[in-house]
């Protein structure tokens, strides 16, 4: 489905709406470039944006496939950039991931979202930086990884404050043993790690100037989204750690929890009371 497909003409968003018929011949114009924001289309759509704007078939099935790694790709002069999406649902202890593929090309930007993570704020946000946007679709790629690492650190913190939670019950009078939870934050800090961890080197590159759509004025934004990507990724691998000694803390506070647990697998657990 598309979502949104607008004209930027010198850091300005021209009035109206853009059909995709024209948005091919739009993004033509000089000093201009379109950004068509897409959520989950189907092949059948998809084929007929790659058709609009020329796209490589096998980045287009990147796009309408999701599960990709992130990832950086250049197809001819245009950029593939694969990030995934994250936000911690406190209430069920969880990190939802959805995936973003972001096309990047001289004259255009296409978004295509699989799962939460709508970009509406983003494109509004960035459209009051008209400083920013003149520098081309550069510009748009930043706001979106600079949204993207944000929530990032967003997510840390819930699970930061659950792990605490986590560690205090380790050592507290109360009889409930915390093993099932621990192994429950431990497989959503995998697996957030594992989404964060792989984007740290491809906006590296970004960063350091390997890539002429990211011109020299802006390489400094994109620094400061690596050093905050890579805060949010060794925070990430921190938790990896303290869940692990709240584990071992665990089962030298209560040895009788090893007879409950099979192979320190979550699927093994059976919970019970601990008794001492």
């Amino acid at each position: 489905m598309i979502v949104n497909c607008a004209v930027y003409d010198r850091g300005c968003r021209r009035e109206g709406d853009l059909p995709l018929e024209q948005a091919g011949e739009a993004a033509r114009g000089p000093d201009t470039f379109v950004w068509l924001g897409v959520a989950e289309p189907s092949a059948e759509e998809f084929h007929a944006i790659a058709t609009e704007f020329d796209l490589h078939e096998l980045a287009v099935e990147d796009a309408i496939n999701a599960h990709q790694l992130p990832k950086v790709e250049m197809y001819g002069d245009t950029m593939l950039v694969v990030v995934k999406t994250a936000r911690y649902v406190d209430s069920d202890e969880v990190i939802e991931l959805g995936e973003l593929v972001i096309f990047v090309h001289p004259s255009f930007v296409i978004t295509v979202r699989h799962g939460d993570g709508p970009l509406t704020a983003v494109r509004a946000r960035v459209e009051r930086r008209t400083d920013l946007l003149a520098h081309g679709p550069g510009a748009v790629l930043y706001a979106i990884l600079d949204h993207v690492v944000d929530d990032y650190e967003t997510a840390a913190q819930g699970v930061d404050v659950d792990i605490q939670q986590v560690e205090s019950d380790v050592f507290s009078l109360d009889i409930t043993n915390p093993a099932q939870r621990i192994y429950k934050l431990e497989r959503e800090v995998l697996a957030f790690y594992a989404a964060v961890a792989p984007l740290s080197e491809a906006v590296s590159g970004l960063a350091r100037g390997h890539y002429d759509l990211v011109p020299e004025e802006l390489q400094e934004y994109f620094r400061d989204v690596h050093d905050h990507l890579r805060r949010a990724s060794a925070r990430i691998s921190a938790f990896r750690e303290l869940l692990t000694s709240a584990l071992q803390a665990n089962l030298t506070r209560c040895p009788s929890a090893r007879t409950r647990t099979c192979a320190r697998s979550p699927r093994g657990w059976r919970s019970s009371p601990c008794r001492r």
